[in-house]
């Protein structure tokens, strides 16, 4: 057994990860000690090693509780598996395409920014919506769902 701090070192998820993942109910309700303490065990411990390495591969929360249902299921056909993986590539596929629309604007901007001591700024200016962005390639945007992915 190991308590949410070793659990945490063991698999690379920090403890309020764990403790969100739990309230998610990608992982169980933790076993506690008489004195409240959640401990864990090392199948859990896997359970956060494979939510981890999901994540770092950019699935979704909702994808991973997918996925955690799958791996925990012996008996699932592996072509739900690879629908979901081949579903998540589509979506970083468009998610390149929005990057490269929005790394191209930003060249524009940049190509025209002269970045000495004027005041003037095409950077600032395309930023606002102001006559830097009227050329098609700096037009161009992501869909919001996009730029939210990217800010956020």
């Amino acid at each position: 057994m190991m308590n949410i701090g070793e659990a945490a070192g063991a698999s690379g998820v920090s403890a309020k990860m764990i403790r969100h993942y739990e309230e998610l109910g990608l992982l169980p309700q933790a076993r506690r000690t008489d004195s409240g303490y959640r401990q864990y065990e090392q199948n859990e411990v896997q359970t956060l090693r494979f939510i981890r390495h999901a994540r770092d591969l950019g699935f979704s929360l909702s994808e991973i509780a997918e996925l955690v249902g799958l791996w925990q299921n012996r008996r699932r056909p592996s072509r739900q598996v690879k629908a979901l993986a081949q579903a998540h590539i589509k979506e970083l596929e468009l998610k390149a395409a929005e990057l490269l629309v929005m790394k191209t604007a930003l060249e524009h901007l940049v190509q025209s920014c002269h970045g000495d001591d004027r005041p003037e700024c095409p950077i600032l200016d395309g930023l606002a919506g102001d006559a830097a962005m009227s050329n098609g390639a700096a037009r161009k945007r992501a869909t919001p769902r996009a730029r939210h992915r990217v800010a956020g």
